[in-house]
Formats: structure tokens, C-alpha cells, sequence
């Protein structure tokens, strides 16, 4: 069983930035896959950004150029910049990974709210 436990949600106007970082349990070079998603009240969790092992990003059309999503092996987390906030980034943001053998594993997300 993987432990993820995110942090670096808050408050934050529009177009400032806020750093996420996702904390795992086991290495993360051993995950096949790492990415954030986010869910909005009301809205279904979508994703917001992803990370192969080989390091190819993918990221929803609506932060692209905003948000970069990266790997810290030394600190063992998934992190995610996101910069030029907008309210309708409003949501709950969540880690999530991959195992080889098809596991999926959730963190209990964290708050990001953009004020207009």
C-alpha cells in the first residue's frame, strides 16, 4: 500500500502562483506513473497533469503554459508548479500514481482557491 499525502494548497489572488508537492511513501521512480488531478464542487476530478516513468508530460489544455508538473527523487515527491492562477482553478487537487502491476493510489487532496 502507497501513502501520498499532498500540501502547498491555499489561498491565493488571480494570476499568483502556488507550489503542490505530492509526498510518497514508496519511491517514486518505482511508480509507472505519476500526475495530479483536481475536482471542482459539483464537477466530476479530472486530470490536470501527468508524468511517465521516461518522463513525458501530458497536461489538460487549460493549464498548459501555466502548470509544469515535475519529479523530485532527492525529496522522493511529485510536484506541481502552477503559476498565472485562475478562479476556475478553484478545486480540490489530488496526486495520484501508477505501479507496474496496474495499482492505483490516491492522496486525500488538498484546497486550492484562486479570489477574483
Amino acid at each position: 500500500q502507497v501513502q501520498l499525502v499532498e500540501s502547498g494548497g491555499g489561498l491565493v489572488q488571480t494570476g499568483g502562483s502556488l507550489r503542490l508537492s505530492c509526498a510518497a511513501s514508496a519511491s517514486i521512480s518505482s511508480f509507472r506513473s505519476m500526475g495530479w488531478y483536481r475536482q471542482a464542487p459539483g464537477k466530476q476530478r479530472d486530470l490536470v497533469a501527468t508524468v511517465t516513468r521516461r518522463g513525458y508530460a501530458d497536461y489538460a489544455d487549460s493549464v498548459k503554459g501555466r502548470f509544469t508538473i515535475s519529479r523530485d527523487y532527492a525529496k522522493n515527491t511529485i510536484d506541481l508548479q502552477m503559476n498565472s492562477l485562475k478562479p476556475e482553478d478553484t478545486a480540490v487537487y489530488y496526486c495520484n500514481v501508477g505501479g507496474t502491476d496496474g495499482s492505483l493510489y490516491w492522496g486525500q487532496g488538498t484546497q486550492v482557491t484562486v479570489s477574483s
